[in-house]
């Protein structure tokens, strides 16, 4: 049996542990990073016991194929234990490349993170679910309740021709007519919130949609910085 099989036999078991045992947190009564350092400094001990076995005059090579399977033993360790980390680099790098796109964290504790990023106009923009479809929407803290464009709610079949238009709201483009409304379900990323208060705009009085406070009131934090806006459950 070469080094090679005896190592990847070794990772093999390791990572079925591992994630046999993801949600519970422990392996073997071991905290699961605690038990992948196990695994990798088992995984070195059997390459060096290997390797001085196999040597047998042939210590240089050895040695230089020990160096390299060490080094790729340290990258996969290190991705390992910091892979939080590096998902988070990949997502916010993936929001700066892709503005509007929401981008979601988990910190250690498990708490989840929504954080979008500033659009070239200017604003905070995101892909919103309702009701199971997606809307564009800007983030408008002004706005007192989750305000549709007509052309949006119709998208989202909500049938603007047949709403009672009771209410008069200012919008961009003036006064304006709105039909008062219950969305079932309003969700971005993780956070997800039923039956919220919003309302339809007569056809041509408003260009974009509106994620308003009645939905963004509901969430236990919310952080406006330079270019971040950070939304959290």
């Amino acid at each position: 049996m070469n080094r090679l099989t005896i190592l990847l036999g070794i990772l093999a078991i390791g990572l079925v542990f591992l994630i046999l045992n993801h949600d519970s947190g422990r392996t073997l009564g071991l905290v699961n990073d605690d038990f992948g350092r196990l695994v990798t400094l088992g995984a070195i001990a059997a390459m060096i016991g290997t390797g001085i076995v196999q040597s047998r005059g042939h210590l240089g090579q050895s040695l230089r194929q020990f160096g390299i399977w060490v080094l790729i033993i340290l990258i996969l360790v290190s991705g390992y234990l910091y892979r939080r980390d590096l998902q988070s680099f990949g997502n916010r790098l993936a929001g700066g490349l892709v503005p509007g796109r929401a981008v979601v964290f988990t910190d250690n504790e498990g708490m989840q993170e929504v954080v979008l990023h500033k659009v070239e106009n200017g604003h905070f923009e995101t892909p919103v679910t309702v009701n199971g479809a997606t809307v564009q929407m800007l983030v408008d803290t002004g706005a007192s309740r989750v305000a549709l464009s007509y052309e949006d709610a119709e998208a989202l079949g909500l049938n603007p021709g047949g709403l009672a238009y009771t209410q008069t709201v200012l919008t961009a483009n003036g006064q304006a007519r709105a039909a008062p409304v219950t969305l079932a379900e309003v969700s971005i990323g993780p956070i997800v919130r039923n039956d919220i208060k919003a309302m339809v705009a007569e056809e041509g009085k408003l260009d974009q949609s509106l994620l308003g406070m009645s939905f963004l009131s509901t969430l236990d934090f919310l952080q406006m910085q330079t270019d971040e806006l950070r939304l959290r459950d």
